[in-house]
């Protein structure tokens, strides 16, 4: 009997950095197991002080939200080239604007799963557990999985 229900998501958020590259690749695996459809999300932002300065005007393309879809896309590209038949399963992409951890969150509403990595690209790489991944693990509504760098090795 045949289901016209949507397969369940897992959204990973994916910002390039070798820890998120090991969350997508969980996330894939976990998807061919159950079945689900993989978002792989990024996020892109304006600069703290851009155009907070009123005699400077903002520049109006900083080609942030391309730089973004790129490191996704390669990303996405590279975790999906390790399957010599292709990961098995829908990988989506999606490129969103705001602070990271917002856009995961908003991405993750419904999802079955919210896949991070420990650590990104953030500045205090001494820390367990970056603010990203503190924030999602705090307020999803979906059960989070945290992923650490090396932890998704083993097929």
């Amino acid at each position: 009997m045949e289901s016209d229900r949507e397969p369940d998501r897992i959204v990973v958020g994916v910002d390039g950095s070798a820890t998120s590259k090991d969350a997508l690749r969980w996330a894939v695996r976990q998807a061919r197991l159950t079945g689900s459809v993989v978002e792989a999300v990024t996020a892109w932002d304006y600069p703290q002080f851009y155009g907070s300065m009123g005699w400077m005007p903002a520049a109006t393309d900083l080609g942030l939200e391309e730089a973004a879809g790129k490191a996704l896309g390669t990303a996405v590209e590279e975790v999906g080239a390790e399957y010599p038949d292709g990961p098995g399963v829908e990988i989506r992409a999606s490129v969103g604007c705001g602070v990271p951890a917002t856009v995961l969150l908003e991405a993750a509403m419904g999802a079955a799963l919210l896949v991070v990595g420990n650590r990104g690209h953030g500045g205090f790489t001494e820390a367990l557990l970056g603010s990203v991944g503190q924030h999602c693990v705090q307020h999803a509504q979906c059960p989070v999985v945290v992923i650490r760098e090396g932890g998704a090795d083993s097929r």
